[in-house]
């Protein structure tokens, strides 16, 4: 099971990725990325991961790819992004900011980091370009569906979101070490502000989930009693 991403600059040159969603770190693989990828550079405060078991960082190894093809082009340089999941295509003329926050997100998501790990079910079914009120609304939603699944299967169900809202506070350290990891090797800023955006949109869950909840409750709220 694979998503694939194909980024095409107004000259045509193509950049194409092919990501993975079951995939282990690799230790050959590892060992060739560039030194900024090595485990204690720049590592997460919470970070699980030993250095005796893994040299380098799991997503930064997945990554850097990206982060190398990108690096001094201008955020704001227009580019076509496709994308193809397994159940749908998307196409969409975009910021390069844009199109790399999709493609970083989803290959943080399925990266070997077990922090990371827990947004997996968010990559499996991936929409690319969302925007805050989707974001929001998807991880709630998964959220609250395994919260069921808990209840029924005999274990304590978190109705209030408490173990989400933590959730997010571990992210936004990765996220945070990682926007650091980021800016340590890259010369234009197209990749920051990707990560910037990706960032951003990770620690609203954590700033107020309450504000949060407020702006999607229109939404699913509109259909009246329709669901009772």
């Amino acid at each position: 099971m694979a998503i694939e991403y194909r980024i095409t600059l107004d000259d045509n040159h193509q950049f194409s990725y092919r990501i993975e969603l079951n995939r282990e770190y690799d230790v050959a693989v590892a060992q060739q990325a560039p030194a900024w990828t090595r485990l204690g550079h720049q590592q997460c405060s919470n970070c699980p991961l030993s250095r005796d078991q893994f040299s380098h960082c799991p997503a930064a190894v997945d990554l850097h790819r990206v982060i190398e093809d990108f690096r001094g082009l201008p955020a704001f340089k227009k580019v076509s992004v496709w994308v193809r999941t397994p159940e749908r295509e998307y196409t969409k003329q975009v910021g390069l900011e844009e199109g790399l926050r999709a493609l970083l997100g989803v290959i943080m998501a399925t990266s070997a980091c077990p922090v990371l790990a827990r947004l997996k079910p968010m990559a499996q079914h991936h929409l690319p370009f969302a925007n805050n009120q989707e974001f929001i609304l998807r991880a709630v939603s998964l959220y609250l569906t395994r919260q069921y699944f808990n209840m029924r299967e005999g274990r304590l169900a978190d109705w209030e979101l408490k173990g989400l809202v933590r959730l997010f506070q571990q992210l936004k350290l990765v996220n945070q070490a990682f926007w650091q990891r980021i800016h340590d090797t890259c010369e234009g800023d197209s990749n920051l502000k990707a990560f910037l955006t990706f960032f951003s949109m990770s620690s609203s869950m954590t700033v107020s989930l309450e504000t949060q909840l407020q702006k999607i409750r229109p939404l699913v709220m509109s259909a009246g009693e329709s669901f009772e």
